[in-house]
């Protein structure tokens, strides 16, 4: 692969392409979801000089992904807009995620893409990582570019309060 030969990358593409729009849309890429992904393929592509054989490939490309939407995230200008759009199109994406239609109702669904919405980037991220995408600690890391120790602790404080926040909106009340 590392050659550049087009039909490989394009299976690569075709394998991992739904991962990486789950990805971006569930950190924030809203209606440009689409967009942020193609980029994110097209960078890869340029960059396949910098992945590592014998590396995992997966999360190679979503830490491409990721940065791409932390960068469509600078223009702070428009993210409100984006960010309603997103949560939107996240429920219509968490509906079609396997583990999660057969884990959770349509009520308890809303409810976490809520709580979600809550967290800060940084915790959203990790938790998008770990339990929406399921990728392990080291995957997490190397998508995050943070330490592993750094997304334990992050993840375990944003747990607490992804509880929380749910534990109050079962109460009826908010975080």
């Amino acid at each position: 692969m590392r050659s550049g030969e087009r039909d490989a990358y394009a299976g690569l593409v075709d394998r991992h392409a739904l991962v990486a729009l789950r990805t971006a849309a569930l950190l924030g890429a809203g209606a440009d979801t689409e967009d942020v992904v193609q980029e994110a393929f097209a960078k890869a592509y340029a960059r396949l000089d910098t992945y590592r054989e014998g590396s995992p490939f997966r999360p190679w490309l979503l830490r491409i992904v990721t940065n791409e939407a932390r960068n469509l995230h600078r223009g702070a200008g428009r993210r409100r807009e984006r960010e309603r759009l997103t949560w939107a199109r996240t429920e219509r994406l968490l509906v079609e995620a396997e583990p999660l239609d057969s884990a959770l109702s349509a009520e308890r669904r809303a409810a976490l893409v809520s709580a979600l919405r809550e967290l800060d980037v940084r915790d959203r991220e990790v938790v998008t990582c770990r339990y929406l995408l399921e990728l392990d600690e080291r995957e997490t890391a190397a998508v995050l570019g943070w330490p592993r120790g750094t997304v334990k602790s992050r993840l375990s404080r944003a747990l607490r309060r992804l509880e929380t926040i749910l534990a109050a909106t079962q109460e009826g009340t908010h975080a």
